[in-house]
């Protein structure tokens, strides 16, 4: 990975990430494919009508079904896709454990059984890489133990020590691999732990920063704890996080969330709220959020939203969206999720161009602005 810090506006920054399949900015979000496929769209959708540089596909789904196996047999995920970009495969544990009643963690692993006919598995820190080494992605997450919020300081502690032995495992591993010619142009990013507790999230930064991850990322947040609370927890996260490697915010979030964090000096995002609020009616557009359900929208020939050129608002009415969500039309999803995936690429592009221009304390202060007025 080649990895440049291009502009600075304050805490929010502009960088240049190159991996084996595609060069891109951030900040940057990445639309979730848990399965090697974003619900509802194909690979041209994403390359051609959103021009998307990197996915998300999910480990834990992917090992299950087709398999690690059957994946590999086609020369990995973007033989298989047909997604000649990057992909991000998260490591599954978080899957893992909050999927399966049965799920136990130790100090190897997490044993789980498959949601899908019962089946008993178990990840480690080891095991989770030669998954996404079949996968081919261009960035593998490593396994963590990821709690929710609220939790004690027990739990909290005993998640950051078993954080911590995991990272230096996988870490220990993929180098190793590396030497015998595996995963060579795979790159692998840590995560830090530690609930909002200051002290162990500082503890967590400070010991992954001293291996030799390709990038960094924030992980347990956005799982219970208030907006105002994960806002504090990544400023005070910040100084203790390597500038020259990505920083990644996993599973946020909102737009406000994406605007607020890259003020704070985050590059990465992934979120599956643009496409499920999709599937669901909900629209992202610069003055808010509105669900197209409401008969209001029966006879409406506007576009969901007049300042944006997606696909979707180029070519169809209010009322005919309406229309298709009554319906209950397979269309509707596709529509809906090439507009709010479009909003938050887009989103990521502007904020990409206020840091160019330093002028990112204006951009936030407008974007606000539309969404009150």
């Amino acid at each position: 990975m080649d990895f440049k810090i291009k502009h600075r506006d304050q805490n929010a920054r502009v960088c240049e990430i190159k991996t084996a399949h595609s060069s891109f900015l951030t900040p940057i979000f990445m639309p979730v494919g848990t399965l090697g496929a974003v619900k509802s769209l194909d690979a041209n959708d994403l390359m051609d009508e959103l021009n998307a540089q990197i996915i998300l596909a999910n480990t834990y789904h992917l090992y299950l079904r087709p398999t690690c196996a059957v994946i590999k047999n086609f020369g990995g995920l973007h033989k298989f896709s047909g997604f000649k970009r990057s992909f991000l495969t998260d490591s599954g544990g978080f899957q893992a454990f909050s999927l399966s009643q049965n799920s136990k963690q130790n100090e190897n692993g997490i044993e789980f059984k498959s949601h899908i006919d019962g089946s008993l598995h178990f990840f480690t820190p080891q095991s989770v890489l030669d998954a996404q080494y079949d996968f081919k992605s261009d960035i593998m997450m490593i396994l963590d133990d990821l709690i929710a919020l609220p939790a004690d300081k027990k739990r909290i502690e005993l998640s950051v020590k078993r954080t911590i032995k995991w990272a230096k495992e996988a870490i220990s591993y993929h180098l190793e691999n590396k030497n015998n010619g595996i995963g060579i142009n795979q790159n692998i990013f840590g995560i830090i732990q530690g609930g909002t507790d200051f002290h162990y999230r500082k503890h967590c930064a400070l010991a992954l920063n001293e291996m030799e991850f390709d990038g960094l990322a924030i992980g347990g947040l956005s799982v219970g704890e208030e907006n105002a609370l994960m806002y504090e927890t990544i400023e005070n996260l910040m100084p203790f996080m390597d500038e020259n490697r990505p920083r990644y915010l996993m599973g946020v979030g909102t737009p406000e969330d994406l605007v607020e964090a890259v003020s704070r000096g985050v590059d990465m995002f992934d979120c599956v709220m643009p496409t499920r609020n999709a599937r669901n009616g909900t629209f992202f557009t610069n003055f808010g959020k509105f669900n197209i359900k409401k008969a209001e929208f029966i006879n409406d020939n506007e576009s969901i939203d007049k300042t944006c050129s997606c696909y979707t608002c180029k070519n169809f009415s209010r009322g005919y969206l309406h229309h298709l969500f009554r319906a209950k039309e397979l269309t509707f999803f596709r529509l809906a999720s090439l507009h709010n995936l479009h909003f938050y690429l887009s989103l990521t592009k502007q904020m990409q161009e206020a840091i160019k221009n330093n002028r990112f304390d204006a951009f936030k202060k407008e974007f606000y602005r539309q969404r009150i007025s």
